[in-house]
């Protein structure tokens, strides 16, 4: 039993000398942190849709941009439309708005220099599937943003 105890003790006094030394020990002998990544900005609704469109979702496209969705209570329609977050040089852009059934899509499509778009949808009481494209990187999101699907649709 006398070298349980003396292992105990020994123990209990590297374990006390070890928190000592970590307690003294100079903050600058702490790994520095690494500073976290910046998140990329993303590029703001530029109102491209006009008037009663209010943005009911968004997806970023990478560092390049954003893609958003609108709608318009008052008519019914969606609207899309991609803006850059910086706008420069003309580059190849989608906006591209769409429901399964029955099978309809809008698209516009061409080099701009800050956004594509706007398109619109009467899509009242349906899913829509939504993109959209900058440079060849895109973003969007399918079968979203279901309206009331007892809607009547006209």
């Amino acid at each position: 039993m006398t070298n349980i105890r003396r292992a105990s003790a020994i123990g209990a006094a590297v374990t006390a000398t070890a928190c000592a030394a970590i307690a003294l020990a100079p903050a600058a002998a702490a790994a520095p942190k690494a500073a976290a990544p910046k998140a990329a900005a993303a590029a703001k609704y530029n109102g491209a849709c006009g008037g009663g469109y209010s943005v009911v979702n968004s997806a970023q496209i990478g560092t390049k941009g954003t893609v958003f969705l609108t709608y318009n209570s008052a008519t019914g329609k969606n609207c899309v439309v991609t803006v850059r977050t910086t706008p420069g040089k003309a580059v190849h852009m989608t906006a591209s708005l769409g429901f399964a059934s029955p099978t309809t899509t809008v698209t516009d499509t061409g080099y701009y220099t800050t956004y594509a778009g706007p398109v619109y949808l009467d899509a009242r009481g349906l899913c829509v599937t939504w993109r959209g494209e900058i440079s060849g990187e895109v973003a969007g999101k399918n079968g979203t943003n279901c309206g009331s699907l007892a809607a009547n649709r006209r």
